[in-house]
């Protein structure tokens, strides 16, 4: 799937339709942990991964914009460091102007005012004015992001619930079924502001009827049966 088809898609899905879709169809899916948050709010983005690993210096990531493909996201290791922040303005501005869509860091940036003008997706564990102290040993060109390979084969999707990452062998029919659960909760949606209650559309009784009858019967097994969806 193309950084362009799944940009058309991404313009009316979440992370969460996304989540829910991994888990509707048991295809594996990466979350980044809970302390990976957004520079400013609306930040979202959703593309195919370009991993790199941070040592100390900025070449690691012109080398990697400079093989970038349009609507790429920049995933940066930098083993979530506190001591320094890694990416800046002109690292952001230079992959901004290359066409990269988003920046995604396993630790810090910095020049957070710059960043917010450029105003680029930027999604990381925090800020701190002290950029890297010098150059370090490159032990390793592998990506990992809190426990987890982050490879080129890797789409994602950040927005204000999260990053996650998506084998892109599975990511068509994620996207469609993602795509399909958001329809039917905005439908749900619409009916509750219309007078019609969540318990009505689900048909609440015939549900707790049914778990007369079959105690193990679960509300999404209920749901399927009558088109609806709720993951939460």
């Amino acid at each position: 799937m193309t950084n362009a088809e799944l940009n058309d898609a991404w313009r009316v899905i979440t992370t969460a339709n996304i989540a829910d879709a991994c888990i509707r169809l048991g295809a594996s899916f990466s979350i980044a942990p809970t302390i990976v948050r957004p520079l400013f709010a609306g930040a979202r983005c959703a593309g195919r991964a370009l991993p790199v690993r941070h040592f100390g210096s900025v070449d690691v990531f012109l080398d990697a914009i400079d093989v970038a493909e349009a609507g790429d996201i920049l995933v940066i290791d930098n083993d979530n460091r506190q001591d320094e922040g890694c990416i800046g303005d002109l690292t952001v501005i230079e992959a901004a102007t290359a066409g990269i869509a988003g920046v995604v860091l396993w630790g810090c940036h910095r020049d957070t005012e710059e960043l917010l003008s450029i105003a680029l997706p930027v999604f990381s564990t925090g800020s701190t004015p002290v950029g890297p102290r010098g150059v370090r040993e490159r032990t390793s060109s592998g990506c990992t992001f809190g426990g987890f390979d982050v490879e080129r084969n890797h789409i994602v999707f950040a927005d204000a619930d999260g990053v996650l990452f998506v084998d892109d062998a599975n990511v068509r029919a994620v996207i469609e079924s993602a795509t399909s659960i958001n329809v039917t909760e905005q439908r749900q949606a619409e009916g509750v502001r219309a007078g019609v209650s969540l318990r009505r559309q689900f048909g609440w009784d015939a549900y707790r009827e049914a778990r007369k009858q079959k105690p193990g019967t679960t509300l999404r097994e209920h749901l399927a049966q009558r088109g609806g969806a709720i993951e939460v």
